[in-house]
């Protein structure tokens, strides 16, 4: 075979390739970006509804409504719970309270004066609500103001008694009067404010004006314990979102990777030469047609390359035998010429041989191509074939080196493995067997054997490696009738290990060389 090398394409003088990032490097599959938006989607969604709830919709207003309840009856059985003690005792029941829930408690007059709880500097506009006698009521800032804004009258102003005790903390039987409360959040240090109105007896103090005592509750955080702001709920809710979100997603999404991945491989399998793919077009969508055209197209270029190789065929074996009359025509006119028309002769008996030499591969790689649908695989021995090729394709003085585990068993056609290897092998003797031995080698790798045909030749050209087992290519395009071939010869390769249902890969080897690798199944 005369197809394989350019003498002078050798792997000195070539650059290093210098290190480099691509973009594919980084490309992630479909599955996991499409689900990657889904929830980028969805954590955008979650952000701006907190953007609303904290600016357009307000946090004090809900806390002081809904979610305030939590804190109402808290603090309905902690002063119910003051009301029965003596104020001396005040400091130690807030104190207790504020570690159970990990926030402040303080009682305070609408001056600011303390009457209980720890010693806290009140910001401004904590001061400056309790100075507005309404300042805690039902609807955040200003909701005990009285119409248009003017102070509340001294009759909403008045501290409403609470006529009956609370038997146990929690319990609560009418709505006391701290149901008015305001909340406020506070900056350097943050803070969170929230507060009540709280007639105690006694907290007011003496004087001419009697003075509206109230209980701050003061924490770090919006949650505080679970006071201001549950986030469990919230939290709950949004992991049974994102759960639902999956559920809904994941089938879908998987549906459209799976269909698109038999498509991709179907099409690789195609562009590989392997026409007998089929892939699932029952979906009523544009991935089904899609799934249509490729069956369609797969159908026609097998019928297409079938038909061209069963041409070729046609054509080989019709020109034999015009080429066998013209070989016995020659043979004699041989004995009838003299010694100055015998060299005429012979030039025509080389353009014979040749073209012989031509239609006999056109003959053999047709045949191969043709004989790869349902072609019956059966068991074969490795060791013994290979020996048979080595006799028949090693001159004498050949140095071939074989390395063949003993007891291989593939699964091929005797004949069309023999010629694969064997086209190899002459290739390979043809144009690197001055250089260094030939080593054929065989292994089993798992499920399969790998079986590799090594020189230490000069090698092909990079960019002519993907190209090799292409009909009628040559990597060197200049060379001449007596130092190059058809550029049949590795295509007769490619398609009987293909009809074997293998694999042949070509790759230069280093410093030179090149490596032909041939993987099949393991009987």
């Amino acid at each position: 075979m005369k197809e394989k090398r350019n003498a002078d394409a050798g792997t000195e003088g070539q650059a290093v390739p210098s290190f480099r990032l691509s973009p594919s490097a980084f490309r992630l599959p479909l599955f996991a970006r499409i689900l990657g938006w889904s929830f980028l989607n969805l954590a955008l969604l979650v952000g701006v509804f907190w953007v609303l709830l904290r600016s357009e919709f307000r946090l004090e207003p809900l806390i002081a409504g809904v979610a305030g309840e939590r804190a109402q009856r808290t603090a309905d059985a902690l002063l119910a719970e003051l009301r029965e003690r003596p104020s001396a005792d005040w400091d130690a029941v807030l104190a207790r309270q504020g570690e159970v829930f990990g926030v402040q408690f303080l009682i305070v007059r609408d001056d600011g004066q303390r009457v209980a709880g720890p010693d806290i500097k009140l910001p401004e506009s904590v001061a400056a609500r309790l100075r507005t006698r309404g300042g805690t009521g039902r609807g955040g800032p200003g909701a005990g103001e009285g119409p248009r804004g003017e102070p509340p009258s001294p009759a909403d102003a008045r501290p409403r008694e609470n006529p009956e005790r609370f038997r146990s903390f929690g319990e609560v039987r009418r709505r006391p009067p701290t149901e008015a409360r305001g909340f406020l959040h506070t900056t350097d240090p943050s803070r969170y404010w929230l507060m009540f109105e709280a007639p105690l007896p006694g907290g007011g103090g003496g004087g001419p004006e009697r003075r509206m005592t109230r209980l701050l509750i003061v924490a770090d955080t919006l949650g505080a314990g679970g006071l201001f702001f549950d986030f469990r709920p919230w939290i709950w809710a949004g992991s049974a979102v994102v759960v639902l979100s999956v559920l809904w997603w994941v089938p879908f999404v998987r549906g459209i990777t799976r269909a698109l991945g038999q498509m991709t491989r179907a099409t690789e399998q195609v562009a590989e030469g392997r026409f007998d793919v089929s892939v699932d077009a029952r979906r009523g969508d544009e991935l089904g047609r899609l799934g249509g055209a490729i069956n369609r197209m797969a159908e026609r270029l097998a019928g297409f390359v079938t038909g061209q190789k069963r041409f070729l065929g046609d054509i080989a074996h019709e020109l034999c035998t015009p080429l066998a009359r013209m070989e016995m025509a020659l043979g004699v006119l041989e004995q009838r010429a003299d010694e100055r028309q015998r060299a005429y002769v012979d030039d025509v008996r080389d353009e014979v041989r040749h073209m012989s030499g031509l239609v006999n591969e056109l003959l053999s790689f047709s045949k191969a191509g043709l004989k790869a649908r349902d072609l019956p695989l059966a068991a074969v021995p490795l060791p013994g074939l290979v020996a048979q090729v080595v006799a028949r394709e090693a001159a004498p003085g050949a140095d071939v080196r074989v390395e063949v585990a003993e007891g291989l068993v593939v699964q091929a056609d005797p004949e069309l493995l023999g010629r694969a290897i064997g086209n190899l092998l002459r290739n390979a003797l043809r144009y690197a067997g001055h250089a260094g031995p030939v080593v054929l080698r065989a292994a089993a790798e798992g499920d399969l054997v790998s079986v590799t045909i090594a020189d230490v030749g000069p090698g092909v050209p990079p960019e002519a490696l993907p190209k090799l087992g292409e009909p009628f290519f040559r990597p060197d395009a200049a060379r001449t009738r007596e130092e190059g071939g058809t550029g049949l010869g590795l295509a007769i390769v490619r398609t009987c290990v293909e009809a074997c249902r293998g694999t042949v890969t070509f790759r230069n080897r280093q410093p030179t060389g090149l490596e032909a690798e041939l993987k099949l199944r393991r009987a």
